[in-house]
């Protein structure tokens, strides 16, 4: 079954419905990531036809955009890329929002800093021009008109071909419409984080605003296979993290093996059933899934073209609210 393209809000920007996540092929907090696999699994998405390719600057202080940089050399025709802008280590501007593999990072979304962020990722990426552009995390201290209109001013010139936000509230959507269109948004959404639904997808119905979904499989704790076994070592940034408690494990277990008979008559893993069921929710366009090796990658982009009846979809809801309302945040 072939992949049907799914538009970016207003923008003639068009990608199937599974985008690879590139956070942890930066390598910082995920335990270490072998470039050579990161690059594998860049090619497997691509061959599978999950052509959304999402990163960011953060992740791995460049690390990311130069791998995928390497990847799609030679295939830049074929793929949608994301990156983002707003937090740098450049310069002190704005908050200081965490420190990275020994820099100090920022929000920062003025003017300045985006025309600086903009050219950086564009040499890391090897391209000249990014197909959607997005403001990663907000900062307070840049008037939202002068963010939007720098983004405006980067699609006009040809630099950007779409313009999306991350990690907003509603008034910050409502903030960046009133300046110009949003194509897109990017937020958590799994089967445990739900909340967009009730705050953001409905502005987003009205603006016609695309969502892009990042964490779809819950940093992985949704494909069933972390067991109570499991130890997260080094800088993983699960292993201090309530959610991946051993009880919570049990309960993601007992979904997976209620949900286990749908998935086998598809000849789909878990995983696979998660994000097809995902990418079936109204108002969700995309489900970016991490992936650290080809195999993943491979499994993850396959599962696009699962389809799930609207018997099988209720089902599984059953089983979510069964199986993982209780589950910790």
């Amino acid at each position: 079954m072939s992949v049907s393209a799914r538009k970016i809000g207003s923008s003639d920007v068009a990608a199937g419905p599974i985008g690879l996540g590139t956070w942890a092929m930066g390598g910082w907090m995920w335990g270490g990531q072998d470039d050579a696999r990161s690059l594998e699994a860049i090619s497997a998405s691509l061959d599978g036809g999950a052509t959304l390719i999402d990163t960011a600057p953060a992740y791995g202080l460049g690390r990311a955009e130069e791998i995928v940089g390497q990847a799609v050399k030679g295939r830049r025709g074929e793929v949608l890329i994301a990156t983002k802008c707003g937090l740098n280590w450049h310069h002190g501007k704005g908050n200081h929002f965490f420190d990275e593999l020994g820099r100090k990072v920022h929000r920062y979304l003025g003017r300045d800093g985006i025309l600086h962020e903009i050219d950086e990722s564009l040499r890391r990426l090897q391209t000249d021009y990014i197909d959607l552009y997005i403001t990663h995390w907000q900062d307070p201290t840049t008037p939202v008109a002068e963010t939007m209109e720098t983004l405006l001013d980067l699609k006009k010139a040809g630099k950007i071909r779409a313009i999306g936000v991350s990690n907003v509230t509603p008034e910050d959507l409502n903030a960046y419409l009133t300046v110009g269109p949003v194509d897109a948004i990017q937020e958590r959404y799994s089967m445990l984080d739900r909340e967009i639904e009730r705050t953001l997808l409905p502005i987003c119905r009205a603006n016609n605003v695309s969502t892009l979904s990042y964490s779809s499989l819950a940093l992985g704790l949704l494909t069933g296979r972390i067991g109570p076994e499991r130890v997260f070592e080094g800088d993983d940034l699960r292993k201090d993290n309530p959610r991946f408690s051993v009880a919570n494990r049990a309960r993601v277990a007992g979904f997976a093996a209620a949900v286990e008979p749908i998935a086998r008559k598809h000849g789909a893993s878990v995983a696979q059933l998660v994000i097809a069921w995902t990418i079936a929710q109204p108002g969700i366009t995309y489900a970016l899934c991490g992936a650290r090796d080809a195999r993943q990658a491979r499994e993850n982009a396959a599962a696009g073209t699962l389809p799930l009846s609207a018997s099988e979809l209720t089902e599984i809801d059953r089983a979510v609210a069964t199986h993982l309302a209780s589950v910790d945040a």
